[in-house]
Formats: C-alpha cells, sequence, structure tokens
C-alpha cells in the first residue's frame, strides 16, 4: 500500500469512528472490532471502502474481519491480494 493509500484508509478509519461518537485518536495498531471501537455495521463500509478503493472482490475468498481489525492488518490484507 502507497504511504497516500494508507493515509486515506487512517483518514476513513478516524472519520468512522467520529461517526460513532469515538473521537479518541487512533493508532495502525488498534484493535478496532475486538475493542469494540467498530461494529458489524461498519464492517459494511470498510468492505465497500475497500471494494471501491483497492478493487478486492470479497467474494473470492472467505471473509474474516479479525484480518481487518486493526490498520496494520488492513493493509497487510490490502497487500495480500493485489
Amino acid at each position: 500500500m502507497q504511504p497516500e493509500e494508507k493515509q486515506n484508509l487512517r483518514d476513513f478509519v478516524a472519520d468512522t469512528l467520529i461517526k460513532h461518537g469515538d473521537r479518541n485518536p487512533v493508532n495502525d495498531t488498534d484493535l478496532l472490532f475486538t475493542n469494540g471501537r467498530l461494529d458489524s455495521f461498519s464492517t459494511m463500509n470498510l468492505v465497500m471502502f475497500l471494494e471501491e478503493n483497492f478493487a478486492i472482490d470479497f467474494s473470492d475468498f472467505e471473509f474474516d474481519v479479525g484480518a481487518l481489525d486493526s490498520i496494520d492488518l488492513i493493509e497487510s490484507f490490502v497487500d495480500a491480494r493485489r
């Protein structure tokens, strides 16, 4: 993932957290779903963001939200599917 792509991902996650009333800073290693900062509706929005921005087709593999639990994990997930 290119640096500007990762920043777009960070911005997306930060905006999503703000929509959930969470204005706390987020680090690239913070667990988002495990720690309850994001919910299942956020998962759907994240999947759509990744499909639109990185051309990932989620119907091609078994989905595990644990693979998207932090910004760093999302980056690894995207890089593995390019």
